[in-house]
């Protein structure tokens, strides 16, 4: 008798571990390795555009760092495995900067003529206040860093970042070509014990890329009424703060949908929430969200937050529990 409740238990079991085996190819293959594969591929072609121009006003330079940044943000999201190996994520993107490091930085060291910049290995090891896409964008939209030291030596510093991009783009793919992710397709192991484990794992992704674009990339210049903060928006200088929402949304809608695996109910209940985020985002016709500071216009940007947090909230609501996953986390707390 023991021997049947047995083989019917295995029955009932094999339809759900083949669904979540196809669900995790699918996220690992179609979503994981071409994000980062765009990435590396993106971070490599800024690296080259570096090499021909330095000049930051040139709109072929400015170009190449736009896309690998939109490759990076589509990505974003998942900062776990390779990622987080050598603080990864945070050399390519140390933002918010919520001690104004990175001009000091930077400042400190065009000044002192810092000789790492001639050192791939060097610069590395450099803070992480100086590399990466927010680096970067000091150098080529922030006009008081065009004043400061020699044009040769400001010309080094943007090489050094977009070669430093390049490598550090590289390192993770490379990780999750040749190690992690087949960690991720055959759980037993010391990282993942169970395929609901690995699906727990792309579920917090989604949370934390929903948390930051609603805690972070609209909390932080929304500030409070009576002070609001334009300034700390995302990547104002380059006026792609609003840029940035929208890619990292339509980021996490994709691992979502795949995620959902056809399951045409919830896909639907998800794709209205995106599709109302996004439709939210794109009719504010601010891409620095300067309007946080007029109270009509700064109404118009808390409803976009709403609309993300309400979507998280459909998300722990229909996708958590048809992926069997825990939705008793904070999505940033690294648990």
């Amino acid at each position: 008798m023991r021997t049947m409740f047995i083989s019917l238990a295995v029955a009932l079991l094999a339809p759900v571990a083949v669904a979540q085996t196809s669900v995790i190819e699918d996220v690992i293959d179609g979503h994981v390795l071409s994000g980062f594969t765009e990435l590396s591929d993106a971070a490599q072609a800024l690296s080259e555009t570096a090499q021909t121009t330095c000049d930051p006003n040139s709109e072929a330079l400015r170009e190449a760092w736009g896309v690998a940044f939109d490759a990076w943000l589509g990505v974003a999201h998942l900062r776990f495995g390779p990622s987080e190996t050598d603080d990864r994520a945070f050399a390519l993107a140390f933002w918010p900067d919520t001690r104004g490091k990175r001009p000091k930085a930077l400042t400190r060291m065009i000044l002192q003529s810092d000789p790492s910049v001639y050192d791939s290995a060097m610069f590395a090891e450099q803070s992480i206040a100086v590399r990466g896409f927010y680096a970067m964008e000091y150098m080529l939209f922030d006009d008081p860093m065009f004043e400061l030291g020699g044009d040769a030596y400001r010309c080094a510093l943007i090489r050094a970042q977009a070669d430093d991009i390049a490598i550090t783009s590289a390192a993770i793919l490379y990780d999750w070509t040749n190690h992690y992710a087949a960690l991720m397709r055959a759980p037993d192991n010391d990282s993942y014990r169970t395929q609901a484990e690995v699906m727990q794992q792309f579920y917090k992704a989604v949370q934390t890329g929903l948390q930051v674009a609603a805690d972070a990339r609209l909390g932080r210049p929304l500030g409070s009424f009576e002070h609001p903060r334009p300034k700390r928006a995302e990547s104002w200088r380059s006026e792609r703060s609003l840029h940035n929402l929208v890619v990292t949304i339509h980021a996490t809608e994709d691992l979502a949908l795949r995620l959902a695996a056809g399951n045409v109910d919830i896909a639907q209940a998800m794709g209205t929430g995106y599709a109302r985020v996004v439709d939210l985002a794109e009719t504010l016709d601010d891409p620095v969200f300067a309007g946080v500071a007029d109270p009509q216009k700064r109404l118009r940007v808390e409803v976009v937050q709403s609309a993300i947090n309400s979507l998280r909230d459909t998300l722990a609501e229909k996708l958590a529990p048809a992926l069997g996953v825990s939705t008793g986390f904070n999505a940033l707390d690294g648990d």
